[in-house]
């Protein structure tokens, strides 16, 4: 990362705490499956995959069945033929791409999605996108990012797409500030309302994915932006590389994540932090009043984390500070430390953190710490709920808004519901002995 305006220096917290770092067995979804929310997000894109059976598999059970609507993603499958090297893959993806814009007008941004299957066959889907832009433009700009499973993590789909939109943002000379990360439209409505009252006259604000693509914002040196997601490093320093300057933050998860985020907005700006307490002072309270009754489902309650979606560490804070949880493990993909470097900081000392996965091992600790509540994928869950641990699903994290103060309570609820329903179990299995 290259300048970064800081929040506040570090001093305490995990800032320079061990990492427990493990390269071994792991499990985890691929990248495709952010063109879950993404397709949802940007409602004039359409997503093709070029992949096989099984990526088309996994991108419609991950999605659900859409009845009444056509889904803005599909898949372009590669067969034995493709494989075999017996027929040209562009041939026929040009073919596709052809008839997916006669059928669909209303695409104005087509992205084609690599593949696990379409990088062993090295098939050059930069080279297609800049081809059939040519082709399509100036109604429809083709691009394309790698949804790849090898090595990565299912939320870095999105990061590759971000990414791949900067080199098509206009420049923009004028100061404004960007916020990166999809977010639902009722998060990203509510935090633009706060910035809206917030920034100084004149200041831009832009989101980056816009909700349509004539709406993409523009990126220059008078540009400063916030991650409103954790996961995004090849976002940011592709928006750097623009001349855009990132502002050090906190993660708004909570209502301290959240207060943090907007000062470190308005302190990019010049604006005091009594204007920032002003506005926020309403939406603090409410959020504060609702955690408030879920602050006691959750007190010392002791959490272990399996990496997932690299959301884990703002979560983490949040559970701890907000809500008087222990953490015992948390466990996050990859750790990117100077973008982590606000929530490492706010974590309480002495947190046990793991970067990576070795499935096996990590098990074998969460047994041995037998927490009240585990954070981890959905292949994991099961097995470990027979076991008699009470789980919580990482991907729910992903999929629920959970941003901003109105979502504070939300996300509280995610993990109290899990306790509930076990004292629920409970209490009907000693009903019978009792009697």
């Amino acid at each position: 990362m290259n300048a970064v305006i800081p929040l506040h220096p570090q001093t305490a917290g995990c800032s320079t705490a061990p990492v427990i770092r493990e390269r071994g067995q792991h499990e985890v979804f691929c990248g495709l499956t952010g063109i879950v929310w993404l397709h949802r997000k940007i409602q004039d894109a359409f997503f093709l995959v070029v992949g096989s059976r099984t990526c088309a598999h996994l991108i419609q059970s991950a999605a659900g069945v859409m009845i009444f609507a056509e889904p803005r993603f599909a898949t372009a499958i590669l067969d034995e033929r493709d494989l075999a090297g017996l027929a040209d893959a562009n041939d026929e993806l040009d073919r596709v791409v052809a008839r997916l814009l006669e059928r669909r007008p209303d695409i104005k941004t087509l992205f084609l999605v690599g593949s696990c299957p379409s990088e062993v066959i090295k098939l050059d889907l930069s080279r297609a996108a800049e081809r059939l832009s040519g082709q399509f433009l100036p109604r429809v700009r083709v691009l394309n990012y790698s949804g790849s499973g090898i090595e990565t993590t299912f939320t870095q789909g999105e990061d590759a797409c971000l990414a791949s939109l900067v080199p098509v943002m206009k420049t923009a000379p004028d100061a404004q500030l960007l916020v990166v990360g999809a977010l639902p439209d009722v998060v990203e409505d509510q935090l633009a309302r706060l910035l809206g009252q917030l920034l100084p006259a004149g200041t831009t604000l832009g989101f980056l994915p816009a909700r349509r693509s004539d709406a993409l914002p523009a990126v220059g040196p008078g540009t400063r932006f916030l991650l409103a997601q954790p996961f995004l490093g090849d976002t940011a320093r592709a928006l750097e590389a623009r001349g855009a300057v990132r502002v050090a933050a906190p993660f708004p998860i909570g209502v301290e994540g959240t207060t943090g985020w907007l000062q470190a907005a308005a302190a990019a700006f010049g604006v005091e932090a009594d204007v920032v307490d002003r506005v926020t002072a309403s939406a603090r309270e409410r959020a504060a009043v609702a955690l408030s009754k879920l602050r006691g489902a959750l007190q010392g309650q002791r959490i272990f984390f399996f990496p997932d979606s690299q959301l884990e560490i703002p979560i983490a804070r949040f559970l701890s500070r907000e809500l008087g949880a222990e953490l015992v493990e948390v466990g996050t993909p990859f750790l990117h430390r100077e973008l982590m470097a606000e929530e490492l900081a706010l974590l309480p000392a002495g947190t046990r953190l793991a970067e990576g996965q070795d499935v096996d091992l990590q098990l074998e600790r969460c047994r041995a710490d037998r927490p009240d509540i585990t954070v981890c994928g959905l292949g994991l869950a099961n097995p470990l709920e027979a076991e008699g641990l009470t789980t919580k699903w990482a991907i729910e994290l992903v999929f629920t808004p959970i941003h901003g103060y109105e979502q504070a309570a939300d996300l509280a609820e995610l993990f109290a519901r899990p306790l509930r329903r076990k004292a629920l179990l409970t209490a009907r299995v000693a009903q019978p002995a009792a009697a």
